[in-house]
């Protein structure tokens, strides 16, 4: 026991350890952006009591997977192993090498199966909330209802958990060697999401807008995913950088409606 402990202190002694336990850090905290998404408008879906246990066991859930693939690191190496392989698929590029990955791991198997699953919650989402009348949005919102079951919810948001989950664990593998580096950085990552979530699942409930935002995100995510399993690998730093922006575009225009209710405001009570 000693002798482990002083190991892990040694681990977190190093400045070059430390300095990839903090870059860890903040990869897995933006790579939990999109889990938490996902987790808040699922858990947006359901009666308000209900909402916060949703988003606890959601997260819980995610950690817990988190924790148990790094107990499977040897596995995690392997799944990015070749499963099988469809040969030469496609029209060849420049080289004659085909247009897109035809080896496929059980890591890519994840990647697209997890992305055309949001890409069909992401456009049923979408069509609820332009269509609100057959969905029966707003009457339930006005009622206080949810329009999903719990468990439903919790099925969902463990599917997701698990790919999300996949690729954390495996950006992880690839920032270090220690164990507990990645252990701290899950936790870390982890912890911030669920100090983040009841606000960001409350500014999203508030303004119906930015729920149409955060779907055209998870649509994006699901793109992404499925072109990564397919081996076309776009750099994350644009597909946050765009999020970025759009999310501050859509701050200025709640902060342009917010003056415009201000200024209406103080017109009526000047009428009156």
């Amino acid at each position: 026991m000693i002798v482990l402990m002083e190991s892990i202190l040694a681990v977190f002694t190093d400045p070059a350890n430390i300095a990839a336990l903090v870059t860890l850090i903040v990869l897995e905290v933006v790579l939990g952006i999109d889990n938490l998404i996902f987790i808040s408008i699922l858990s947006n879906k359901l009666p308000e009591e209900e909402r916060k246990k949703a988003r606890r066991i959601g997260i819980s859930l995610a950690l817990i997977m988190r924790l148990a693939l790094l107990s499977m690191i040897a596995w995690i190496v392997q799944a990015t192993q070749t499963v099988f392989d469809l040969g030469f698929v496609g029209s060849p590029g420049q080289h004659g090498e085909p247009t897109f990955e035809t080896a496929f791991s059980w890591r890519d198997l994840i990647l697209i199966a997890g992305g055309l699953f949001l890409l069909w919650k992401a456009t049923k989402e979408i069509h609820h909330a332009m269509d609100t009348e057959a969905s029966g949005t707003m009457l339930d919102k006005k009622n206080g209802r949810g329009t999903m079951s719990f468990a439903s919810v919790i099925v969902q948001i463990l599917l997701l958990d698990m790919v999300f989950s996949v690729d954390s664990i495996l950006t992880a593998v690839g920032m270090t060697d220690h164990l507990p580096i990645m252990v701290v950085a899950v936790i870390f990552a982890i912890g911030v999401m669920l100090i983040a979530a009841d606000p960001l699942a409350e500014f999203i409930d508030r303004n119906p807008t930015v729920v149409m935002l955060a779907l055209s995100f998870l649509l994006m995510i699901g793109f992404v995913l499925i072109a990564d399993g397919f081996g076309v690998h776009i750099p994350k730093g644009y597909i946050y950088a765009a999020m970025a922006f759009a999310a501050g575009v859509e701050t200025l225009n709640i902060l342009a409606r917010k003056a415009r209710q201000k200024r209406k405001a103080g017109l009526d009570s000047a009428t009156e």
